[in-house]
């Protein structure tokens, strides 16, 4: 069975350091695990760590840690519809947080008609 280390100081304060810069303002993070499979072949889902936030607009954001240097994140305003950035994993956590930031702003400039619609 793999071991995911968790979730540490650094990189919950990379992914406040990015949140404060993209919102002016302080975000609680919340910390969880979540089961997922590492490798689309896998059988068995491996228990990772999780970082969870919630934007003012009701979006709803989890990177989770799949390994050392290893992020893969979503967003998703309800459960049955997530959305991510289109890269399947990521070896820098502020990248990744970054990209997720960027992936879900572009959808909301897509929903209201400032941008087209991207093919996904």
């Amino acid at each position: 069975m793999t071991t995911i280390p968790d979730i540490t100081d650094t990189e919950q304060w990379i992914l406040r350091t990015t949140l404060r810069e993209r919102y002016g303002r302080d975000s609680e993070l919340q910390l969880a695990d979540a089961e997922i499979r590492l490798h689309a072949s896998d059988r068995e889902l491996t228990l990772c760590p999780v970082v969870v936030w919630q934007a003012e607009d009701g979006c709803n954001f989890v990177v989770f840690k799949a390994g050392e240097r290893r992020y893969r994140c979503q967003f998703f305003y309800k459960p049955y519809k997530q959305m991510g950035t289109g890269v399947d994993e990521y070896d820098d956590l502020a990248e990744c947080a970054v990209a997720l930031l960027q992936a879900q702003a572009d959808y909301v400039a897509e929903q209201r008609g400032d941008l087209p619609a991207r093919t996904r």
